[in-house]
């Protein structure tokens, strides 16, 4: 039986353990941080002109303000469905650049048919999960929000954590779902006192302590023991076509398998191959 304040001495032969990082407090703590506002990039999912969620996106940005960040809100309008136009076109380019330039995100969608709108999900179509060797959503924080024109739903965050942790974001655990929107704002498009109000500056006062905790942190946060395995072997790959050599990997036996008859039946006799 181990002791359970004893150090952990356990082998495990099937890591690399020069690319084991052991995490701690140390390598989290940070001497300095960034000296600008946390920006924060709203998205909406409507195109109606009196929109509920637009109004919301809008009342989540001046709380998020009053904190001191910095927003962008991005207006849907003209985005072209996914994959209608290259991605040069100059309304995904400005979806991508926001994007980048946030250190965390709001996301606010009406709910259609049991989930988010078309329209929020083709902003975040658009925004891919990888583009050369940049993450554009990675280690970013968010929080979503959704706004319902009849009782109380949590379809919508629901959905929108699963595009958020896809997206591999850091989602904060409240988030905000106003029912009845059309009786939660006045004339001016401004949010009425209420506890619906109140849930909604809890949520952007999390957000914003979330984002001053991770965003310089990310790098570290975000850094995979597979992803460095994997660049490891890309640079002894790399270092053996330079040299003139064959790569090790192109070295490794072919392993075959008696799945099925077909399989054996292939497997046997070919040069090099080591049957299992």
């Amino acid at each position: 039986m181990q002791c359970r304040t004893c150090p952990v001495t356990e082998e495990l032969p099937h890591v690399d353990a020069t690319l084991l990082d052991t995490p701690s407090l140390a390598k989290l703590d940070l001497p300095t941080g960034a000296g600008h506002p946390p920006r924060i990039l709203i998205l909406y999912g409507s195109l109606r002109p009196q929109s509920f969620s637009r109004k919301l996106a809008l009342e989540a940005g001046r709380i998020l303000r009053r904190f001191g960040a910095e927003t962008r809100v991005f207006d849907p309008h003209d985005l072209p469905i996914l994959d209608s136009v290259p991605a040069s076109h100059p309304r995904v380019q400005e979806l991508r650049a926001l994007s980048l330039w946030s250190e965390g995100q709001v996301w606010v969608s009406p709910e259609r048919h049991g989930t988010v709108t078309g329209v929020f999900k083709n902003q975040i179509d658009w925004l891919p999960l990888e583009e050369g060797s940049v993450r554009p959503t990675q280690g970013r924080t968010l929080a979503v929000m959704q706004v319902c024109g009849g009782s109380q739903s949590f379809n919508v965050v629901n959905a929108l954590r699963v595009l958020g942790r896809w997206m591999r974001m850091v989602t904060i655990p409240n988030q905000s779902s106003v029912a009845r929107a059309w009786q939660e704002f006045d004339d001016d498009g401004r949010m009425k006192p209420s506890p619906f109000y109140d849930r909604v500056v809890d949520v952007m006062e999390e957000l914003f302590k979330f984002t001053l905790l991770v965003r310089d942190r990310s790098d570290y946060l975000v850094d995979r023991y597979s992803e460095r395995k994997g660049a490891a072997r890309a640079r002894v790959s790399a270092a053996a076509v330079v040299a003139g050599v064959p790569s090790p990997d192109a070295l490794a036996p072919v392993v075959h398998t008696r799945e099925t008859p077909k399989q054996a039946t292939a497997c046997c006799g070919t040069p090099g191959s080591q049957c299992v």
